[in-house]
């Protein structure tokens, strides 16, 4: 295997898009991940167009000042729409008229393959920098219409409306949970449980139904323990971001918000985050996620097995008793499907220690890596250079 070309083999990252959640999932595997989907919302077209044409009338019938661009996807709705109502050309007429800001490149290409110029978009792509720009200026009197992306942004909008202006909101589309939230319950159990390495955020509205979803099941502080420490949250851009930011969750981030951009940022970060080499017998043992690469083949290790291979791993060469060894084991409570224990006592017996160390060893398929040290417990069996070598 070479970890070159597929440097995410090993791995288990959850994907949390409806939208675009293939090409996503592609863009993991084709770098060696194995991906568990598990959408979090759905977009959902209005069903009832009248908030919108009420907002689109605000705009045609009555001057602008600023127009707020806030997703390219919810721009191009929002003039299709209008071309359905036949007002497609007097909103082009009114927005050629304004100041139109977009936040984001996404949003500026849509206004210009509309024929329409942006008069400015911040580097950051952050609807806070947007409304920095605007408080800027003097806004008693102004009309601002602000194109909303899935959800209400009352510190925006309410931001402005304090500064003196009027506000037309545009709600093109919306974003709700998906009607059947078992995957994504799985994927909390999972995060939870240590059996993926990292989840992916494309929107923030995935983000609050993730963290609602496991507050359902009380999980949520569980669940935000795992993002702090073993499992990585991969955010598409600040935005997303900012939900686990507040709650002290570490996030990685791409240095441009697109998918493509977010994938390399966690090839760049879950191998350094997630991996560990080891020499073991002479042979070369890196733990990988959910696998093992030893001397350069991947070796796919069950749950059980692995926790065992983790805790070894923290002590290569020193014995670590039975007894320490059921308090790794993932308890036998079941949590959306995966091994859980609620209150963190080990559930486990030494025999269930002796069966995950027999699977572990047909599991790694070379003998002599984990030695059995009677009356006491388990070692790694690790290379005496290292072991000087750590002690040095």
């Amino acid at each position: 295997m070479n970890t070159d070309s597929e440097p995410l083999a090993g791995f288990a990252v959850g994907v949390t898009a409806d939208r675009r959640h293939e090409e996503l999932a592609t863009l993991l595997e084709r770098r060696g991940a194995r991906v568990v989907h598990a959408p979090a919302i759905r977009l959902v077209p209005l069903s009832d167009d009248a908030d919108l044409l009420h907002a689109t009338g605000e705009c045609v019938e009555r001057p602008l000042d600023h127009v707020v661009v806030t997703t390219g996807i919810g721009f191009r709705a929002w003039l299709e729409t209008a071309d359905g109502w036949g007002l497609r050309d007097a909103l082009i007429e009114r927005l050629a008229q304004v100041d139109l800001l977009a936040r984001g490149p996404k949003s500026r290409g849509a206004i210009r393959s509309a024929g329409l110029q942006e008069v400015w978009s911040p580097d950051s792509e952050s609807c806070a920098e947007v409304l920095k720009h605007l408080l800027e200026k003097d806004l008693a009197g102004t009309r601002i219409a602000v194109q909303l992306y899935g959800e209400e942004l009352p510190e925006f909008t309410g931001a402005l409306r304090a500064a003196g202006a009027e506000v037309i909101e545009i709600p093109v589309y919306r974003w709700s949970r998906t009607e059947d939230s078992t995957p994504l319950r799985r994927l909390v159990g999972q995060a939870v449980a240590g059996t993926v390495d990292a989840i992916t955020f494309t929107s923030s509205p995935a983000v609050a139904a993730t963290l609602a979803v496991a507050a359902e099941d009380g999980l949520e502080e569980p669940l935000l323990d795992a993002l702090r420490t073993n499992v990585v949250a991969a955010c598409v851009g600040p935005v997303t971001a900012q939900r686990l930011i507040e709650k002290d969750v570490p996030t990685v981030l791409p240095e441009r918000a697109r998918i493509g951009a977010l994938v390399r940022a966690l090839v760049s970060d879950l191998p350094e985050r997630r991996s560990r080499r080891l020499e073991v017998r002479g042979f070369s043992l890196e733990l990988r996620g959910h696998a093992v690469v030893l001397d350069g083949q991947l070796k796919p290790i069950a749950p059980a097995p692995m926790a065992i291979l983790r805790a070894l791993a923290r002590r290569p060469g020193h014995v670590v008793s039975r007894a320490e060894l059921c308090g790794v084991l993932p308890s036998r409570l079941m949590v959306g499907g995966v091994p859980w224990s609620r209150d963190g006592r080990p559930q486990a017996d030494e025999h269930a220690v002796e069966m995950a160390v027999a699977r572990l060893r047909r599991g790694l398929g070379r003998s002599g890596i984990v030695e059995t040290v009677v009356k006491r417990g388990y070692r790694l069996a690790c290379d005496p250079r290292m072991l000087a070598e750590m002690s040095s």
